[in-house]
């Protein structure tokens, strides 16, 4: 059934699985969200509130007031604070459970001095500034070298090679917060993410609206992988048993290497419209193993070939987009 309102694709999201309930029954405290104002925090908060969690706070900068009133009216208590701000960061409370979400990644070529602050120095500071907490700290695959198309992708413990200044200060962030649970012994899981995706956002709908628009589909990053929204909340609202000292590292995404031109094909029969390609795949790409992950947590419920057919209908009826294309056919890291 296709999901046609921006309600039906949070309720989709947020509605906890029996595990997630389970999850959320153990948490003996309040949760605090770092960065909860971007594409992530939202839906996870619902989720947890939803869940059972006793208390979710959400932390943001908040530029836009309305996100605070809508996360408010959602049961989510908002604080205001610019992280990078000594001052702001000593202010809000101790919580026994912490997501660290906040980073910087589109803009970051251009401005490389916010992007290193934000990824790398902004990490260490939570880190200290949180020693006794359970910190999950949502990073990127980014920090991976590109994998054979042809196999399963980068595993927890392959080589890095980081591409461009967000994946260097991404890397520089784990190396720093692995630095501090170690001198701390801070319980921390750093979750190595490969592109979360939903209607409003994602490589499906960056696909699909070129498509529409009849824009070439470059298919110089011939492979990725992608994890329904819904499913990533759901693997974080389970991830603080997971923390240890020295840190755990889990990559997060989807179970399949999927082809970009198999995507827009079957994006293209649903659409109505014939894609059209340009360049040619390459033996490499940007991937990453998820085995680890569904073997602790169990596979995503949500199917690749579900989030085509629900992406297809919202973009044939004109769903709102935040307009945020991932850039993810970049392979110089330029984002």
């Amino acid at each position: 059934m296709a999901i046609k309102t921006e309600k039906e694709l949070m309720d989709q999201m947020t509605t906890p699985s029996p595990e997630v309930v389970e999850a959320a029954s153990k948490l003996d405290g309040p949760v605090m969200i770092l960065g909860i104002a971007g594409k992530m925090g939202p839906s996870l908060a619902e989720l947890l509130l939803r869940a059972g969690a006793e208390r979710v706070i959400g932390v943001s900068r908040f530029s836009n007031s309305a996100d605070r009133e809508a996360m408010e009216a959602r049961g989510i208590a908002t604080l205001k604070c610019d992280l990078l701000d000594d001052e702001g960061l000593a202010r809000l409370p101790q919580v026994p459970y912490l997501y660290l979400l906040a980073g910087h990644k589109f803009g970051a070529t251009g401005n490389a001095p916010l992007t290193w602050a934000m990824n790398a120095v902004l990490p260490a500071k939570v880190m200290q500034r949180f020693p006794d907490s359970r910190i999950v700290y949502v990073s990127s695959g980014n920090v991976y070298a590109f994998a054979s198309a042809t196999g399963s992708g980068a595993k927890e413990g392959d080589a890095v090679d980081p591409i461009g200044e967000y994946a260097m200060s991404r890397l520089g962030g784990e190396r720093l917060a692995e630095f501090y649970c170690r001198e701390n012994g801070t319980p921390l899981t750093i979750v190595r993410l490969f592109y979360a995706t939903e209607l409003r956002y994602g490589i499906i709908l960056d696909i699909a609206e070129k498509i529409k628009s009849e824009t070439p589909i470059d298919l110089a990053m011939g492979h990725v992988n992608q994890i329904w929204q819904g499913d990533a909340n759901a693997y974080l609202a389970q991830m603080f048993p997971l923390c240890a000292s020295p840190a755990r590292v889990i990559n997060m995404t989807g179970s399949e290497v999927l082809s970009v031109r198999d995507l827009a094909l079957q994006l293209g029969e649903q659409l109505g419209i014939d894609p059209i390609f340009e360049g040619e795949e390459r033996e490499t790409a940007l991937l990453g193993d998820a085995g680890l992950l569904i073997k602790k947590l169990g596979a995503p419920r949500v199917s690749i070939q579900q989030i085509v057919s629900w992406v297809a209908h919202w973009v044939m009826a004109d769903g709102r987009t935040w307009g945020k294309p991932t850039k993810y056919e970049s392979r110089t890291g330029a984002f």
